[in-house]
């Protein structure tokens, strides 16, 4: 029998890894909020992967109630996810998967483009994917995989800001062809936030390059979710800590109040 995986999170996300996980013959033991992970820890001492699938908001506050036992086989999905959040939490190159398909409440998965993993338990993530028909990469290095996830957030925090002052329902592909010298304006915002996170600067043309590739994987994907404002709030945030102007965003910002 394979060793066990466990999940962290019952959300719609969680549930496609974890559909491939059994198709692949895992046991999967879920956790949700009302789970003592320690006392699960000390059934569960050598898992193959402790998937954290939670939203943005709550990665935090559950990788703080990590059990030690289980800091060697984390793996990552959240969007807006960076380098700087495994670290603030002394995790050591934990397995991450940039995540490039969607799941909403109602509707199977829908795949943009195949989505980039690295790190130890990278295989087992693009085997259980594979099993779905989920394609997927192996990238080589931090870097790699560093570029990947803010190639993603850039993707996301652009056409979700970018949505906030289109008609709702609007979507990427009228962005992009409609809207584009406004998109790329807040696009080169976002950039300079994620390069402050990330304490170093990307090639941005190369980035563009690569949220194009995501708006043309799902030409009908729509702009804005309902995170969108949360969005824009959070990456303000980060501005303000660091004294960056950012002017579109906050115009954007301002017209919402």
């Amino acid at each position: 029998m394979n060793d066990p995986i466990v999940v962290i999170g019952t959300g719609e996300m969680s549930g496609v890894f974890t559909r491939g996980f059994l198709k692949l013959g895992y046991p999967v033991f879920p956790v949700n909020r009302h789970t003592d992970m320690e006392k699960m820890a000390r059934a569960l001492t050598a898992p193959a992967l402790v998937l954290v699938a939670v939203g943005e908001a709550d990665l935090h506050p559950v990788l703080d109630k990590i059990p030690s036992a289980w800091e060697d086989c984390i793996a990552l999905l959240q969007n807006e996810l960076l380098p700087r959040d495994w670290e603030a939490h002394d995790l050591q190159e934990p397995t991450v998967i940039a995540v490039w398909f969607e799941k909403k409440k109602g509707q199977d998965y829908k795949v943009l483009i195949p989505s980039p993993t690295y790190g130890v338990g990278a295989p087992i993530l693009e085997k259980a994917l594979a099993t779905l028909d989920i394609p997927t990469w192996e990238v080589g290095s931090h870097a790699d995989i560093e570029y990947e996830l803010v190639r993603k957030n850039v993707y996301i925090l652009t056409t979700n800001i970018t949505g906030l002052e289109l008609p709702p329902g609007t979507d990427v592909e009228v962005m992009w062809s409609e809207h584009q010298a406004h998109a790329r304006e807040i696009a080169d915002e976002v950039m300079d936030i994620q390069f402050l996170l990330i304490g170093k600067e990307l090639d941005r043309e190369k980035l563009t390059a690569g949220m194009v590739e995501g708006i043309e994987g799902d030409l009908r994907h729509k702009c804005m979710g309902r995170s969108a404002p949360a969005r824009l709030k959070r990456n303000l945030g980060f501005a303000d800590e660091a004294g960056l102007t950012v002017p579109r965003l906050r115009a954007i910002a301002a017209r919402l109040d």
